[in-house]
């Protein structure tokens, strides 16, 4: 607080004074000017005591802003639509991605990717909430789904690296179901396309199913969990995308809302602490061969300390040029027990060095209490019972079993539909016909079956048949042959294109 201090006024002053002024009583000017320095006085006094007790001066608290540590900004809250997909990931895809850990190998390594493309999902659909929809054919577009494409990839990559591996049903089954997450995408409605991959996915986790039923129920509740991601996805698109992906209109440029999110989800790295342990020390050099050691030096009077071949040869023959005094410690054996001079002996000695077949049943039925017993020898397919033909739709699944004969038409005929898959086995001599686009077929232990479809939208699949035909007349991607004897496809001119696999 700064003032100016009054001094008291002089004699002379107080003359120049005018009467109007003269009339006030010069005790109360000494009063007023006694108050002014006494309080000019306790000012410095009270700002001392007040800091040293600890109270904020108002230029501390009032105006001066601490820079080290500004205010948080306030976050959006997330709208219904993330909250509900969060929801989705941390339920069934972490069960998921749980099970696929128990079996571990490729199954977890590819459920990872899939948990990685689900969250690449979730940031995209950050941004159809923030931004406007830019044109598909735009690289703006291209670069808000570059994390998701990449992600999925991955899943892709995992299966068609390791077609060898034991888990390859597995892997495929995963792979042609992550396309579930191209649901906007799509021309169909999202909850549509959700349902097509799903019976895509099915065509190899079915198998798996069959497979493992009565081997390791884990693998069969690795499936299942699968197939609720399908369900689960189907609801949640529903609720909140029943017609197709929905953009914000009012919003900002999808990049622009792409890097706000990208800024937001990179968290600041900590200051490196003095008193923080070290590191672990760097590995050992590694070894290099171009300069390698030099071999053991040899001693001074040229002999190696430990023997070798050529001195111990040499003491050989240093024992025979000793003449007759090598023989000298032998022990001769008398005529009576020399066997080429006495047959009787030849016949009374019993060579039993040499083990018969019997003997080594013997010792073996002396080790184990009981002769082994052969394995039991499966019978022909010629003398097992037959089990009455079926034709059968259970849920989105058809069933033909054991046709061995033409039937009645000449032919097996079935109407399909997109989400129908076809599983074929036990047929012999039998000609199937499917009608209609179909999702997938399995033809599995079939003789001498022909097969003739329309079209299909994923694959098919035989396995362990022998003289299979097949004649497509729409489009068909995919043909896979496993321990297949003999196989005659004819495409039409629609499905130039199958890739086949064998």
């Amino acid at each position: 607080m700064n003032s100016h201090y009054n001094p008291p006024l002089s004699h002379w002053q107080r003359t120049l004074v005018t009467r109007s002024q003269m009339d006030i009583p010069l005790t109360i000017v000494d009063r007023l000017e006694a108050a002014t320095s006494r309080l000019e006085d306790m000012v410095p006094a009270m700002s001392e005591n007040s800091t040293l007790n600890g109270a904020p001066s108002i230029s501390d608290s009032a105006w001066q802003v601490d820079s080290t540590n500004p205010s948080p900004v306030p976050k959006t809250p997330l709208p219904a639509s993330i909250h509900d997909f969060d929801s989705l990931i941390n339920g069934d895809v972490k069960t998921f991605v749980n099970r696929s850990e128990e079996i571990g190998g490729l199954v977890a390594e590819q459920s990872a990717a899939l948990l990685r493309a689900f969250t690449a999902e979730r940031k995209f659909l950050i941004v159809t909430t923030k931004a406007k929809k830019p044109d598909i054919s735009s690289p703006a577009y291209m670069e808000v789904l570059k994390d998701l494409q990449s992600t999925m990839g991955v899943v892709e990559y995992i299966k068609e690296s390791n077609r060898a591996s034991p888990f390859f049903t597995h892997l495929a089954s995963v792979a042609d179901g992550v396309q579930v997450l191209a649901w906007f995408a799509s021309d169909k409605k999202p909850a549509d396309h959700i349902t097509e991959t799903l019976s895509a996915a099915q065509l190899f986790g079915n198998r798996i199913i069959r497979e493992y039923k009565d081997k390791d129920r884990s693998h069969v509740d690795w499936a299942q969990s699968f197939y609720q991601i399908f369900k689960s996805l189907t609801a949640y698109v529903q609720k909140h995308y029943p017609s197709s992906l929905t953009w914000n209109d009012k919003g900002m440029d999808a990049l622009e809302a792409l890097n706000e999110i990208n800024q937001a989800n990179t968290p600041a790295g900590p200051s490196p602490s003095p008193s923080a342990a070290p590191g672990p020390p760097p590995p050992p050099p590694l070894p290099t061969f171009d300069n390698p050691p030099p071999p053991p030096s040899m001693p001074s009077n040229g002999v190696p300390s430990t023997r070798s071949a050529s001195s111990d040869m040499g003491a050989v023959f240093d024992e025979i040029s000793r003449g007759e005094a090598v023989t000298s410690k032998l022990r001769k054996v008398d005529p009576s027990s020399q066997t080429h001079k006495n047959p009787s002996l030849r016949a009374n000695t019993a060579v039993s060095s040499i083990p018969t077949r019997s003997d080594s049943q013997n010792s073996m039925s002396s080790y184990s209490g009981k002769s082994p017993i052969p394995g039991k020898k499966p019978k022909p397919e010629s003398m097992r019972a037959k089990k009455p033909p079926r034709k059968e739709l259970e849920g989105n699944k058809w069933l033909i079993e054991n046709y061995s004969e033409p039937v009645e038409g000449g032919m097996v005929e079935i109407n399909a539909s997109i989400t129908h898959s076809i599983l074929i086995t036990r047929c012999n001599k039998t000609v199937i016909r499917i009608i209609g686009k179909a999702n997938a077929i399995s033809l599995d232990n079939c003789s001498q079956v022909g097969l003739v479809i329309d079209s299909l939208v994923s694959a098919v699949d035989v396995i362990k048949s022998s003289r299979f035909e097949m004649q497509v007349l729409g489009s068909l991607p995919t043909v896979m042959l496993d321990q297949v004897d003999g196989a005659q496809i004819i495409l039409g001119k629609e499905s130039l294109g199958t890739e086949v696999f064998t």
